[in-house]
């Protein structure tokens, strides 16, 4: 079986809203929805962080002059920021909700966070239809991504963090090997001149000719040295073995029972598929390599400048995660909508650049990749080269992987916990029998999903 390599896995950030219903609420509305404003006090609304990024010091002042703007911007509101440190944060929010005192508007906080309290968000629709709002701002893969089997349209499109290949091109020009096809369907251009479709089956054999050992021999040539590698050839996104199986195939652990488990087709071939690399073919890094200084790279093993290739989510570079989500009112949610709006308008472009985050809107992306192509490093030099493809993240967007592999499971943290077991053991550990293996982890989270 061959795969198709995606150049994108990554995930769809939006705003949302919460079902639960929340003290206060006046049933006029105003500001950014554009009818009049109330008269009388100001409501209160609030704004809960940090489920997802936010929280880091150089963020917290943004946002505290994002609601001091939006305070001054208007008279019916008072926004008050409900900071919380991300340590703690799911807790705390899981507290407001089970007390009845919600907050209103949430964010930042990826699709796990959003997972964990699945069942609260509101179906927008009706609320995108009364304020008229313009989705075919965003790709149509970026709206698609939250529009949810069951719960409806539960999120408008903020940000996305892509994935892409990135590769060493100098590594590839020693090697005298053609660099991997810029656009989606593209062929590659193999040693021996012949086009083939570029899968996981062509990226293996390449892979294992930019893997050289301490002799300068290549993974597969005879005589190849696998205990004394001095050059990998390709490296996965290892930090979630869901997100390493999504790379194969999008898909979800829980069936569409929410009780049963199931293993993708696409996620075991996918974990079968490192696995030989690491344990067989030697392309890959094993955990112990990779967690050695010199491969390591700071964290992130392209870094060190002796991997030739990696697939990564851009966050891992630049992108960070940021769902706002607003609790329904009481007498409906128009006062938090006027909120949503306001970080979907005016204070959208302000928090993208304080989060690194690549704009959902499709008009505001040029502007970012200006940007990003301007950075300079301490010394002055250019951070990106002037040859750098950005195109290849904007077409990936409408290949979102649906369902998103952080979605809902049942026992959210205990089974994220026997995944880095499994994933610890089989980076680890030659000689497994991967199919046996998967088996294994299957029963053993039906087990956590059954006891609860």
């Amino acid at each position: 079986m061959r795969r198709t390599i995606p150049a994108y896995s990554g995930v769809i950030i939006v705003m949302a809203m919460l079902i639960t219903a929340c003290s206060g609420g006046n049933a006029a509305s105003g500001g950014a929805s554009g009818t009049a404003a109330p008269s009388g006090p100001p409501v209160e609304i609030k704004w809960y962080c940090c489920l997802g990024t936010g929280d880091d010091k150089t963020q917290l002042p943004i946002e505290a002059k994002v609601v001091d703007d939006f305070n001054k911007s208007q008279t019916h509101i008072k926004l008050v920021f409900d900071h919380v440190a991300y340590s703690g944060a799911r807790a705390a929010f899981a507290t407001r909700i089970a007390s009845g005192t919600p907050p209103d508007v949430v964010g930042p906080v990826g699709v796990g966070g959003a997972e964990a309290f699945r069942g609260q968000w509101l179906d927008l629709k009706d609320l995108i239809a009364k304020n008229k709002t313009d989705l075919s701002v965003y790709g149509q893969g970026a709206v698609d991504f939250y529009k949810v089997a069951g719960q409806g349209q539960i999120g408008i499109p903020f940000a996305v963090y892509p994935s892409e290949l990135y590769f060493q091109k100098d590594m590839f020009d020693e090697a005298g090997l053609s660099y991997p096809p810029q656009k989606y369907g593209d062929k590659y251009k193999m040693p021996d001149g012949s086009m083939v479709d570029w899968n996981y089956d062509t990226l293996r054999q390449i892979a294992m000719k930019l893997t050289v050992d301490a002799n300068g021999k290549d993974a597969t040539q005879a005589g190849f040295d696998p205990k004394h590698i001095v050059q990998y050839g390709f490296e996965p996104q290892r930090d979630d073995l869901r997100g390493m199986g999504a790379y194969f195939g999008a898909g979800k652990l829980a069936s569409d029972d929410n009780k049963t488990v199931q293993i993708p087709d696409g996620w075991a071939y996918g974990w079968k598929w490192v696995y030989d690399g690491m344990h067989k073919d030697h392309f890959i890094m094993t955990n112990q390599v990779y967690q050695s200084t010199s491969f390591n790279g700071g964290g992130y093993a392209f870094n060190s400048g002796i991997v030739v290739s990696e697939e990564l989510s851009r966050w891992l570079f630049l992108w960070v995660t940021f769902l706002g989500a607003i609790v329904a009112l009481k007498e409906g949610a128009h006062l938090g909508t006027d909120f949503l709006q306001y970080l979907l308008g005016p204070a959208s472009k302000t928090l993208l650049n304080s989060y690194s985050a690549f704009p959902a809107r499709t008009a505001d992306q040029a502007d970012f990749f200006t940007g990003l192509q301007a950075q300079k490093t301490d010394k002055g030099k250019p951070v990106y080269p002037p040859t750098v493809d950005w195109q290849a993240a904007v077409d990936g967007i409408k290949y979102a992987d649906n369902p998103n592999f952080e979605a809902w499971m049942p026992a959210y943290n205990k089974s994220l916990d026997l995944l880095t077991q499994y994933l610890t053991r089989w980076t680890s550990n030659p000689g497994l029998d991967m199919d046996q293996e998967i088996n294994t982890l299957k029963t053993k989270l039906q087990a956590v999903w059954d006891k609860g």
